[in-house]
């Protein structure tokens, strides 16, 4: 069996982080290098491989500079409410985060790249109705489920880790989720797919990332079962 270099693994799995002032924000990224990202995050575990991610990639300038107006008015004014929050309780590591939440939403239209993982619910509906004949254990349609998130999730996340090792930031983003019709508009997003989530991603400006701060992790762990 082929042994991985574990040191850049590792290296790989602790400084991929949530990169929000230090997006280069005047270079542009090559479609292929956002394609291969996405090409890589789809060989995760999704359910019965059936593949029902849609990946919608914005890099025109005017469809950023639209998404951006959207993003910023759904998220400044609930994210300035916790800044002001955070400051009255002397929480300045929170107080940083908020900041730099507010700086990204001010700058989104200037990303170079926005991607959106879209899970397909209705091709996911439509899937398990047809495998289970037994009507009296299909399930009503409900929209999102933890199944559903945990078929693109994954694939989110081996997609940042591709961008991290090819010199590229990003975050995870949902404030948008707070009005997904209006960014389904902007985008002609169908309806019955979920934007699971937003993806800012860009190269990085400044020095290499490291470990961010982390509990001990046995601090975390309950071995059988949990003991108060």
């Amino acid at each position: 069996m082929t042994e991985f270099n574990l040191a850049e693994i590792d290296r790989l799995l602790s400084t991929t982080k949530s990169v929000r002032r230090r997006l280069d924000l005047t270079r542009s990224v090559p479609r292929q290098v956002v394609v291969e990202a996405i090409r890589l995050g789809c060989f995760a575990p999704n359910a019965s491989n059936a593949q029902e991610w849609r990946w919608v990639v914005v890099d025109d300038a005017e469809q950023r500079r639209l998404v951006g107006e959207q993003y910023a008015k759904v998220t400044i004014p609930s994210v300035t409410q916790m800044l002001e929050s955070k400051l009255s309780h002397g929480d300045e590591v929170g107080a940083r985060i908020s900041r730099s939440i507010i700086y990204l939403a001010e700058h989104m239209a200037e990303v170079p790249v926005i991607v959106f993982p879209c899970y397909d619910v209705e091709a996911a509906d439509l899937r398990y109705q047809t495998l289970i004949t037994d009507p009296a254990l299909r399930a009503t349609p409900s929209g999102m489920n933890s199944g559903m998130y945990a078929s693109i999730y994954p694939a989110v996340w081996s997609f940042q880790l591709a961008l991290r090792s090819r010199g590229l930031g990003s975050v995870f983003t949902s404030a948008h989720q707070r009005d997904q019709p209006a960014m389904a508009e902007i985008l002609g997003i169908p309806g019955s797919w979920d934007q699971t989530c937003m993806i800012p991603v860009a190269y990085t400006t400044g020095g290499e990332f490291r470990p961010s701060p982390r509990d001990d992790v046995n601090d975390h762990i309950f071995w059988n079962r949990y003991e108060s």
